[in-house]
């Protein structure tokens, strides 16, 4: 990716494999790829690149007839423009890995204090959130609507056509428009084809909308916390006297490498219910994610924790990690 413009192939980096279809002018026609937290080929599917290659084709005979409209070109940007990828790449003598892109890009937007974690971090939302799954070998088919989509008046077998009044032909072109929105939206509008007839939907975001598993991205400033939380309920929390606004939440799972590595000593069972003496968070609804989004890797922190009825504080070194560069 030495000489690449990254500007224009501007897509998660962390997906398994991922195509653009284009022309000479740099216009792209559709992107294939893309993955969700079903594992590296969730959707992907030979019958549905088949579709998106016919598409790719069919556009490009609109192009060179002069009936596609041109969209406009992103700013270009090329790796040696981002210093801290520079440092670890070309300026060191070694290749530009795609993996290294998305983590050095985010490593150079904490140095300058730009690294928003909610966009930019927790990378391409899963659609199964908002009640939208794929029939993944016919493309933008859905197999089965539910929560969100189901109330906003989507069915079964209706083919998505427009993400916000912008045309998506696949999966990749869907996921792309919808990892652009802001964190903060609460409504996203569905364009569908629906037996030959043009439908929009407005569906609206729940909460955590944007909340994906990072668990195969090696992140550089994700804290690594080595648990995992359940929220406390109100009445939990009402029981125990915490903030009802708070993050308060139980630890339901300590990774066996966090007392080898000598994180924290957090034990299953552990109410955590503040971190440096905070409790409430605006987004954070349990404390892990408040670490992950309010702390930098490998700070130490102090836990408030309540263990067989005893309040205690809990030291913990979230771990910076570091990855091949």
């Amino acid at each position: 990716m030495d000489r690449v413009n990254i500007g224009l192939f501007d897509y998660d980096r962390y997906n398994t494999l991922y195509y653009f279809a284009l022309n000479t002018d740099e216009q792209i026609y559709l992107r294939y790829g893309g993955r969700d937290q079903g594992g590296q080929t969730s959707q992907l599917h030979t019958d549905s690149i088949e579709l998106a290659l016919a598409k790719g084709l069919e556009l490009h005979e609109l192009y060179k007839a002069g009936k596609l409209a041109k969209t406009p070109k992103p700013e270009p940007l090329y790796p040696q423009e981002i210093p801290a990828l520079y440092e670890k790449t070309t300026g060191a003598g070694r290749c530009v890995e795609c993996h290294l892109i998305g983590d050095l890009q985010n490593v150079q937007r904490e140095r300058d204090g730009t690294l928003d974690k909610l966009s930019q971090m927790y990378r391409s939302p899963d659609l199964k959130t908002i009640g939208i799954e794929l029939d993944v070998p016919k493309g933008l088919v859905i197999k089965q609507a539910s929560g969100a989509a189901l109330k906003a008046g989507i069915k079964n077998g209706d083919r998505i056509s427009s993400f916000n009044q912008t045309t998506v032909w696949t999966f990749g072109d869907l996921q792309h428009h919808y990892d652009k929105i802001a964190r903060d939206s609460k409504s996203i509008r569905l364009g569908v084809d629906r037996e030959g007839e043009a439908y929009s939907f407005d569906l609206e975001l729940p909460p955590f909308w944007w909340w994906t598993d990072l668990a195969y991205r090696n992140w550089t400033v994700e804290p690594r916390v080595y648990f995992r939380s359940k929220p406390l309920s109100d009445s939990e929390k009402a029981e125990l006297e915490l903030d009802r606004k708070g993050f308060a939440s139980r630890v339901t799972h300590v990774e066996t490498i966090a007392d080898l590595m000598g994180v924290h000593s957090l034990k299953v069972g552990d109410v955590i219910f503040a971190v440096d003496d905070d409790q409430t968070d605006e987004i954070a609804n349990r404390a892990e994610l408040f670490i992950k989004l309010r702390r930098k890797a490998g700070e130490p922190l102090s836990l408030s924790v309540i263990r067989d009825g005893e309040r205690m504080s809990v030291d913990l070194k979230s771990a910076r990690m570091s990855f091949r560069k």
